[in-house]
């Protein structure tokens, strides 16, 4: 696993070289209504880290997410991937940026009507022009890197188990072959052996493609075995961020809640170990 052992800028003050932010989220404040949901928020993801992104339910993890890919409206603050300013960009910049970015939505949303392979071809005919039996092969080698049967491309998703959907669903992330990933709940319903072997997958991705990862997450497993970095989101910012090891040492009541209570024992054992 990388070494991330630094806490990153924006928890610590310290300047990270500009070429190592894939993300960089500034003064972030997302309302609804009267109810603001997110407060001055301010989070960095750094090039080739999977960063897991936790919080408690209805914290704003999902909304976070949302608005650094433009699906919500923020009322303020800066969102910067790649080093540009999303709010300043060129229609041309604006579109190179989605080409980089690869999106597994929770639960898959897959599209039911059709087949896998279907599916992963949609990034490339929306960007792309490319000749069907390029597509075709394309597609192919996204089903073959995430581990899935080639007989599985002509499936729908009402024929797919549910470790099967969350892998076409990962390969239709990689069809463009992005910078970043944005992982929203990926092991959600999994049981324990179909999340370890994803948590897998995403890392041995991670090395073979330098890919950075950004996964929302609750899953605790996932945070010890795959995450270099954890950002904690709570009172409408990110309370603490760093390592595993890091959280484990924080004092802060939720923190240490999550990380030290009776469900992390077995973990925490084993990292002390």
């Amino acid at each position: 696993m990388m070494k991330t052992s630094q806490i990153s800028a924006s928890a610590t003050g310290n300047e990270v070289p500009d070429d190592d932010v894939v993300l960089s989220v500034r003064d972030i404040t997302v309302a609804f209504g009267d109810n603001v949901v997110l407060d001055k928020l301010s989070l960095d993801v750094r090039r080739g880290e999977i960063l897991g992104f936790v919080g408690a339910s209805g914290s704003g993890k999902s909304v976070l997410l949302r608005t650094v890919l433009g699906l919500t409206k923020k009322r303020s603050g800066t969102i910067k991937l790649f080093g540009i300013d999303v709010d300043k960009a060129t229609d041309t910049e604006n579109l190179l940026i989605d080409m980089r970015l690869g999106v597994l939505f929770q639960h898959g949303a897959l599209f039911s009507a059709l087949t896998v392979k279907e599916n992963i071809q949609i990034p490339m005919r929306e960007y792309l022009d490319l000749p069907k039996p390029l597509m075709n092969e394309l597609a192919m080698l996204k089903i073959e890197l995430v581990g899935l049967r080639p007989d599985a491309a002509d499936k729908f998703p009402s024929e797919l188990s549910g470790g099967m959907i969350k892998r076409a669903a990962l390969a239709r992330a990689l069809a463009l072959d992005p910078d970043i990933v944005f992982l929203d709940e990926p092991t959600s319903g999994l049981d324990p052996i179909g999340a370890a072997e994803f948590d897998e997958l995403v890392a041995k991705l991670r090395d073979t493609m330098g890919l950075t990862v950004y996964m929302v997450t609750h899953d605790l497993d996932s945070l010890f075995s795959v995450c270099d970095r954890v950002a904690v989101l709570g009172k409408k910012r990110v309370l603490v961020e760093g390592t595993i090891e890091e959280m484990l040492a924080s004092e802060e009541p939720w923190v240490k809640s999550y990380f030290r209570g009776k469900r992390a024992r077995q973990l925490d054992l084993a990292v002390r170990a």
